[in-house]
């Protein structure tokens, strides 16, 4: 009994399935349902269960989260900020050009100098003595080039004795003129009007050039006008000329005034700046000598974004920018802008060399590159 049940259930599922699948048109027939050819694009396109399989099937695009903060390019003023110190106009180590010893007080440190004032007066000692000897082998050289001359010139004597007598008359002259000269440099004066950074040589000092103990007799600075030195980075240096008006602040909250005077051309081998310098009136001689500065120099306007200075970031190729957010078909999409720092303050860094308006990413920079999907927060501009 059972082994019939078994194959009558087997018979039924057999004639089941050849129905379905090789009689199926006239099954549906029969039952009054008209079917869709599978080839129907249409279906299958209207279909919410086949447009849910395809998108399940597509690969999810996968986006970076970034901060960025949108920035509208502003005209900043017409100045380059440099940081510098005050180094005086002129300083020079006046020394002595002969040997002897000081007869003359010292004037002490910080004293006022004019031009052609005696600083230090040295012993003559034998220098009037060796003046009055060359003197008088002068005269005594005149008389014989005289004579030679005219014994010459009569046909009593040589030419050669007169050339003779006429150098030694030349050697004479030449001596007395070096002994005034010696005595003349006994007498130590101010090159120009300025201030001794220390105190002049002391009473019996004895000052001889080439000698160990040496022939120092004083220091002095000319501090008006003063210089103030700034050192222009690179990026910065083509904004400077000479000529251009100065303005600088001392560290302890003076304004000053003047007119760039000196840029040089070549840079510092260690700190790759160019030196500026700015010569500023010190009448009163309050701008001392070592004071640092912030010197400001006018040049033509520029067009800069202000932004942090963490937003800066490096390209593969090592160039310095700024990585910002650009509307594409597909979304946002992280670019990269190089850029130039214009100034840098204590509120941000100005750059030029973005567009007019833009968002740049300020979190997350980092770890995109050009062409990465992203997920944009934007934070308010607080640098």
């Amino acid at each position: 009994m059972r082994l019939l049940t078994s194959l009558v259930t087997a018979l039924v599922v057999v004639a089941a399935l050849y129905g379905l699948v090789f009689e199926r048109e006239r099954l549906l027939e029969f039952a009054g349902v008209t079917s869709t050819p599978t080839d129907t694009p249409v279906a299958v396109a209207e279909s919410p269960e086949v447009t849910q399989a395809v998108a399940e099937t597509e690969p999810e695009i996968r986006r970076v989260s970034v901060v960025a903060m949108a920035s509208e390019a502003q005209t900043i003023d017409s100045a380059v900020i440099l940081r510098g110190r005050t180094e005086p106009l002129r300083q020079v180590d006046v020394s002595a050009e002969v040997s002897g010893k000081v007869i003359s007080p010292p004037l002490r440190r910080g004293a006022r100098v004019v031009a052609g004032q005696t600083l230090c007066e040295l012993d003559p000692g034998t220098m009037k003595v060796s003046l009055a000897e060359a003197q008088a082998r002068l005269l005594e050289a005149e008389v014989l080039a005289t004579a030679a001359s005219e014994l010459a010139d009569g046909g009593f004597g040589s030419v050669t004795r007169r050339v003779s007598a006429e150098a030694a008359l030349e050697a004479a002259r030449a001596s007395v003129e070096r002994a005034e000269d010696a005595i003349a440099n006994l007498v130590i004066t101010a090159p120009f009007d300025g201030v001794l950074e220390q105190d002049t040589a002391e009473l019996g000092a004895y000052l001889s050039p080439g000698s160990p103990s040496g022939a120092h007799c004083a220091t002095i600075l000319q501090l008006d006008p003063i210089k103030i030195v700034g050192f222009a980075p690179e990026m910065l240096v083509d904004r400077i000329a000479v000529g251009a008006m100065a303005g600088a602040r001392l560290a302890d909250g003076r304004d000053v005034s003047g007119q760039v005077t000196f840029l040089s051309r070549s840079a510092d081998e260690t700190t790759r700046t160019f030196r500026v310098e700015v010569q500023v009136p010190n009448p009163d001689l309050n701008i001392r000598a070592g004071q640092t500065a912030q010197v400001g120099v006018t040049s033509d306007g520029a067009v800069a974004h202000l932004l942090p200075a963490s937003a800066l970031t490096l390209d593969d190729a090592g160039r310095l920018g700024v990585r910002h957010v650009v509307e594409t078909d597909a979304g946002p999409e992280a670019a990269f802008a190089e850029v130039e720092i214009v100034r840098d303050t204590i509120d941000g860094v100005w750059l030029s060399g973005l567009p007019q308006t833009v968002r740049v990413i300020v979190v997350g920079q980092d770890f995109v590159t050009a062409g990465t999907p992203l997920t944009v927060t934007m934070r308010e501009p607080d640098v």
